[in-house]
């Protein structure tokens, strides 16, 4: 029986009143503080407070039935609680609003699998379709399923087998259900648990579920030897309109004209508490925003906690879309940062120039690639590249013509034995083991990586608070905004992933 969910009914008005169980700090006044300096703000950022608000995070998502913090639940709101409380705590150091969004997502789900009678621990996939089928064979598709000829007509009425890679879940699901299969199950492509991602938002594709890469390969080589295995299976997915809110803090000194804007999403998948996936990110940007209170800065600043990542970077893409031209043309530079303390992490700068993956951001966007390179290499650290390619938070960013940039330390990607020589860690298994999964919680944060980040992040906001000297002038987004009747391009669903560190939906 399919559960619904229990009503959540939190206004603006009462979490702009209400109070938590956090030690904030308290300032009364902006006046009189110094200009940020960039040694004291990076040495301002410790690591024990950057983890005691992954902590405070993950106790919000563990004090409600749900144990998650997705938009619009209960374990959501209180975080938007919490940081609103956060910031208030400050004074009048920041402007603090919230941007209230209403969309679809999935608040329950169930997955169940068996083959040949034997029970297969299996997983759902966001926005994944309701269905349930007994004794249906599975038939293997070729290769990975990301071309039409890989899906042969034995799918019809059958269940496809498919292999994760290269391509995104809708394209495997759609080619496989164009031949007519009922159902598909994908198999993961590394030894790190049953496959499992986003299908990007509410959809007509046939069912699907995710299983590990070792019960993938069994089951591939029993039919290919001749036998043939008949499934059964059972998924569904409780999805329904919720409300959350954006919470956007600017600070109320600084040039309006000259904006600094950070972001970080505040919600998490339906599997867990979202603690890398993005409590670290969140926690990243609050503890900065609060040591920044103790200076001032040329420019203004601005943070933002984005609602309705994980259901397709919404909350964001709401907020670009109802800003006007002229609030955008203000802001010089947008960085973003999500999951930045993967266990098996690597040290990923957004890729803005375009020298690693060919796909480079509007002027602006290299020099915050440069920044955070040079800062890396002051400290004596290792990075790579991430590929700007506009699937998190920036993306609408991008499309508005917004200089971007950002840090990762990776997600469902593989890391490579290159990787392991500069970062350590595991070769051959994600960067984030737990990624989606109830796992994603404070002990498997890396804290070597959360701080490394942590302090890249405060450095930026002390070069850039006090000076764009150097930095590329804007020209106005009228000119430059890329979004037209067409798809964006992180949304097309038959886009090639070739990212290793890109998240979710392949």
């Amino acid at each position: 029986m399919k559960v619904t969910s229990s009503t959540v009914a939190l206004t603006a008005a009462s979490l702009l009143a209400a109070t938590g169980n956090a030690e904030p700090i308290k300032r009364t006044s902006k006046c009189g503080l110094p200009l940020v300096q960039d040694k004291a703000l990076v040495d301002s950022i410790l690591l024990e407070n950057l983890v005691g608000c992954a902590q405070d995070l993950e106790d919000i998502a563990y004090s409600t039935s749900r144990r998650n913090r997705v938009h619009g639940t209960e374990g959501h709101l209180n975080s938007v609680k919490y940081f609103q409380e956060q910031l208030a705590s400050l004074g009048d150091y920041y402007n603090v609003e919230l941007q209230e969004f209403t969309t679809e997502v999935t608040l329950q789900s169930q997955a169940a699998l068996s083959v040949a009678g034997e029970t297969v621990e299996a997983g759902g996939f966001s926005f994944g379709n309701n269905g349930t089928w007994a004794d249906v064979p599975l038939v293997p598709v070729a290769n990975i399923g990301c071309n039409a000829e890989d899906h042969p007509d034995t799918l019809s009425g059958a269940v496809a087998l498919i292999a994760r890679g290269d391509c995104t879940f809708v394209q495997k699901i759609t080619l496989a259900g164009e031949k007519g299969a009922i159902g598909a199950i994908i198999y993961n492509n590394a030894e790190v648990g049953v496959a499992a991602g986003t299908l990007g938002g509410v959809n007509d594709l046939i069912p699907v579920g995710g299983i590990s890469r070792a019960d993938g390969l069994r089951f591939l080589e029993h039919i290919e030897g001749g036998a043939t295995l008949y499934s059964a299976g059972e998924f569904w997915q409780y999805i329904d309109n919720t409300t959350s809110y954006n919470v956007v803090a600017s600070s109320k000194h600084g040039d309006p004209d000259n904006v600094l804007f950070l972001g970080a999403h505040s919600d998490s998948v339906e599997a867990g508490p979202g603690i890398n996936d993005n409590g670290s990110g969140s926690c990243g940007l609050l503890t900065i925003a609060k040591a920044l209170a103790a200076w001032r800065t040329n420019n203004q600043v601005r943070f933002a906690w984005w609602t309705a990542e994980e259901e397709g970077l919404l909350g964001a893409e709401h907020y670009v879309d109802t800003a006007a031209a002229p609030e955008l043309d203000r802001v010089r530079l947008y960085l973003n940062f999500d999951m930045i303390a993967s266990p098996n992490y690597v040290l990923g700068i957004y890729d803005g120039d375009g020298s690693s993956f060919n796909l480079s951001g509007p002027a602006g966007s290299a020099e915050a690639e440069k920044l955070f390179e040079a800062w890396y290499e002051s400290q004596g650290l290792p990075y790579v590249g991430s590929e700007f390619n506009g699937r998190s938070d920036y993306g609408p960013f991008l499309d508005a013509g917004v200089p971007c940039g950002g840090l990762d330390t990776g997600a469902d990607g593989i890391k490579t034995d290159a990787e392991v020589t500069q970062f350590g860690g595991t070769a051959g298994i994600f960067y984030d083991p737990n990624y989606h999964s109830a796992a994603d919680n404070v002990t498997n944060l890396n804290l070597d990586a959360f701080e490394a980040t942590g302090k890249a992040i405060a450095h930026a906001v002390a070069v850039w608070g006090k000076s764009w000297d150097g930095f590329p002038t804007r020209n106005a987004t009228s000119l430059t905004r890329r979004v037209t009747g067409a798809a964006p391009k992180r949304y097309t669903p038959y886009m090639k992933q070739t990212s290793r560190r890109g998240k979710k939906t392949f």
